[in-house]
């Protein structure tokens, strides 16, 4: 009697929480699939113990055969291998759907029923029935009731397992208590029906009561029921990244389908397989050498670590990121993911090409500008050397005549050669002019990689703008002011050309943005701010709009309409940054005027 008590306790407590815990279900706004199936696990086990209950209460008190109790309590025995089964198929898949065949998983159930509830007349299903299931004799179908049944619960428990452990790891709590909740019912049942040790009917729906136990708290402590496991898994074998995941030993332990696509791999290969290994055999371009720093370096400062690599045999050009996996401080492995940044790639090679095109005409078409200023300061020297030269003849002439000549005195002949004299002096001007000339439409005429990383001082600079924006600003009727204030002769190193092409573009711009006044100013100025060297080119005309202020440098932009490609300022802003380690700033309000500054740093000017 004590027993029975005992027993009955347990089963109204079991009875409790199944039912709590199934009208918490039944009330919960998400009605996904795991929960309707879950729900039905909960169903069997209230049917069986119901059954049970009712066996202890009115079996001996009301004389009825105790195995007419068991009528009922194998409609939910019989049905919950099947609704076990269900739950870690939609455990596994997220979401299935029920087709016409698994109606074939109902049959054997309804047979075993129909063989219980007609035990009387064949004894097939028990022999010898007793709630003490050591005295109980199984008839010769239990035997397919037992194997049918403990196989759907075994495959049920197996899919749970086998997609808890992938996503979550084999000793993560979710995993931990999907193994003890359903391992607990299904091995007592498997020792107690085989009389390995003695037990009694009411123990099963007991143990199978723990295991609803134990999945309610992965309901509630780790969301079991309102994230499916599986979704996680789906999602990144789904994302165009493919990853892998190493041990402390750098073995891989997990990788996604991506992965497997990308790098044309099988799973058998690369499961279990050293990383170093995987790279020694492969061709995934990346040395075991810097493959080892990269893990170090990872595992060291905590901090992902990134590498581009083309991978020669794919084709592919991949972004791999390095990130170290931690458990509460403890490093337990590394993921690796590999991003295709192969079309990216091509996108921005097709980029720089065309910008480097759009660049040189850029170049050229300044270059075009220039041509007529050009022809004039080339036209003027010539014609002067040429009236030289008819002068240097005369006097030739003259000096021929005056020998011999009585009336010619020494000083006439002093004269004559100071003429000579003077009139070389005045060619030679002409020709360094000429040569300076020639020299800064050379420095101008090179191509966008042929620079020259030599040391030229302010002077020559001015000197080159000068001759380059003479006409320019002549035709223009403007004039350009050059204020320095500091040593003409400061040494800056790099290349000339470009720096003039910089300030050329500017000045260009301000004589633009004059739009047509005339007799106005364009300064040009030098200075020293810190360790700084800063080039300003100002003018006083309507200013850049505000739509222009925000885009400027960062992307081609012109407010010259079609008569501009807007590259001038996005090309002087990449020269600046990447050959002298400068940069380039504005100050402009709209109807008063534009200041830009090229800031050079002097010291490591310097210093080269």
């Amino acid at each position: 009697m004590i027993n029975n008590n005992m027993t009955l306790i347990l089963l109204i407590v079991a009875f409790v929480a199944d039912i709590s815990l199934l009208a918490i279900i039944l009330k919960s706004v998400a009605k996904n699939q795991i929960r309707k199936i879950f729900s039905g696990n909960l169903v069997c086990l209230v049917i069986c113990i119901v059954g049970q209950i009712a066996q202890i209460l009115f079996a001996d008190r009301l004389g009825i055969n105790p195995i007419y109790f068991d009528y009922i309590v194998y409609i939910g025995t019989c049905f919950l291998p099947i609704t076990v089964f269900f739950t870690g198929l939609v455990f596994a898949n997220t979401k299935i759907t029920f087709k016409k065949k698994y109606l074939l998983l109902f049959i054997i159930p309804i047979v075993s029923l129909l063989v219980l509830w007609t035990n009387d007349y064949h004894h097939l299903f028990y022999i010898h029935y007793s709630t003490n299931i050591a005295a109980t004799e199984y008839g010769p179908y239990m035997t397919i009731h037992n194997i049918y049944s403990y196989t759907l619960l075994i495959i049920g428990i197996f899919y749970m397992l086998k997609f808890s452990i992938k996503n979550s790891g084999f000793f993560s709590k979710q995993s931990i208590l999907i193994v003890l909740g359903m391992s607990t019912p299904v091995i007592v049942n498997i020792l107690g029906t085989y009389k390995i040790i003695p037990m009694e009917i009411y123990v099963t729906p007991i143990t199978f009561t723990i295991a609803i136990l134990c999945f309610a708290l992965a309901i509630f402590k780790f969301k079991f029921l309102s994230i499916a496991p599986i979704a996680l898994q789906t999602v990144v074998d789904k994302i165009s990244d493919g990853y892998l995941v190493i041990n402390e030993n750098n073995k891989i332990i997990d990788f996604n389908k991506t992965f497997l696509i990308l790098s044309k791999m099988e799973d058998s290969y690369i499961r279990n397989k050293n990383i170093f290994d995987l790279v020694e055999n492969t061709d995934l371009s990346i040395k075991a050498e810097e493959l080892n720093k990269l893990l170090l370096l990872t595992k060291k400062t905590n901090k992902t670590q990134t590498i581009n690599k083309y991978f020669e045999k794919l084709n592919k050009y991949f972004h791999i990121e390095f990130s170290s996996l931690n458990n509460k401080q403890s490093f337990i492995g590394t993921l690796i993911l590999f991003k295709d940044i192969t079309q990216h790639t091509e996108d921005m090679k097709t980029i720089k090409d065309n910008q480097e095109s759009l660049m040189e005409s850029e170049r050229l078409a300044s270059l075009g500008q220039f041509i007529g200023g050009i022809a004039h300061n080339l036209k003027t020297p010539i014609m002067s050397i040429s009236g030289a030269t008819e002068a240097l003849q005369d006097l030739t002439t003259e000096l021929d005549n005056s020998i011999g000549n009585p009336l010619v005195t020494d000083q006439d002949f002093h004269d004559i050669a100071k003429d000579f004299s003077n009139w070389i002096s005045k060619i030679r001007d002409y020709t360094e002019y000429m040569s300076d000339v020639i020299t800064a439409v050379k420095g101008q005429a090179v191509t966008l990689s042929e620079t020259e990383n030599n040391s030229f001082d302010l002077e020559e600079l001015v000197k080159r703008v000068d001759i380059l924006m003479k006409h320019e600003l002549k035709n223009a009727l403007l004039y350009l002011t050059v204020k320095m204030h500091v040593d003409s002769k400061l040494m800056i190193h790099g290349d000339v050309n470009s720096l003039v092409q910089v300030i050329d573009n500017m000045i260009s711009n301000s004589i633009q943005a004059y739009k047509g006044k005339t007799e106005e100013e364009i300064i040009l100025e030098f200075k020293q701010e810190n360790e700084n060297l800063v080039i300003t080119v100002e003018d006083h005309a309507s200013g850049l709009p505000k739509k222009v202020q925000e885009k400027l440098f960062k992307e081609m932009i012109t407010t010259k309409g079609k008569n501009g490609t807007g590259l001038g300022l996005y090309m002087s802003y990449s020269t600046i940054k990447a050959h002298f380690n400068g940069n380039i700033t504005f100050e402009t309000e709209e109807g008063k005027g534009t200041r830009f500054n090229i800031i050079l740093p002097l010291f490591s000017n310097w210093k080269n």
